[in-house]
């Protein structure tokens, strides 16, 4: 038996996710399994928008990265098999590879951070601040990383790792 939640009132799925599933649950007969098959009401926060947001910018991480290579290396080999010997690539286009895999060294903790934080219901004002910042952080490091700013490129990732360090302190204190 599938137990499923209607309301009369969409203020009540508006409103605190929490209390609507906790209603339902109590008013549902059936399985414990039964009841964990109910359906999950997660409202659009800041977090998700960061996420979402940063997720596009992993893309554009990806495509300058391989951009650059492709501006090095020709057309021929970005859309070859590349079973041929490969010529180093340039100072930028090494910088903008390195910056991409940096990105996606630091994406999964920033998604898990993320998605932890809205499924625990624990969202506000410091974990959307730490998502805005980890996402302001990654929008400048990559022009920062290419142009071979050390100092300054070091402070921002340091930067994004404070933003994902805030959404952790929200679910895990």
């Amino acid at each position: 038996m599938l137990c499923l939640a209607v309301s009369s009132s969409a203020e009540a799925l508006i409103g605190d996710t929490r209390a609507v599933l906790l209603s339902t649950l109590s008013t549902c007969s059936g399985s414990l399994a039964d009841q964990a098959v109910l359906f999950w009401v997660i409202k659009m926060t800041i977090e998700l928008q960061m996420l979402g947001w940063a997720t596009a910018l992993g893309f554009v991480y990806v495509f300058v990265a391989i951009g650059f290579a492709t501006w090095q290396r020709g057309l021929k080999w970005n859309t070859g098999n590349r079973d041929d010997a490969l010529q180093p690539l340039g100072k930028y286009a090494q910088r903008a590879d390195r910056a991409s895999r940096n990105f996606l060294e630091t994406f999964p903790f920033f998604a898990a951070a993320t998605l932890a934080v809205v499924v625990a219901d624990q969202t506000g004002t410091q974990t959307a601040l730490g998502a805005g910042i980890y996402l302001i952080a990654r929008v400048i490091y990559l022009p920062i990383y290419i142009a071979g700013i050390p100092y300054l490129r070091t402070l921002v990732y340091i930067l994004s790792i404070w933003g994902i360090l805030q959404m952790l302190e929200a679910i895990l204190y």
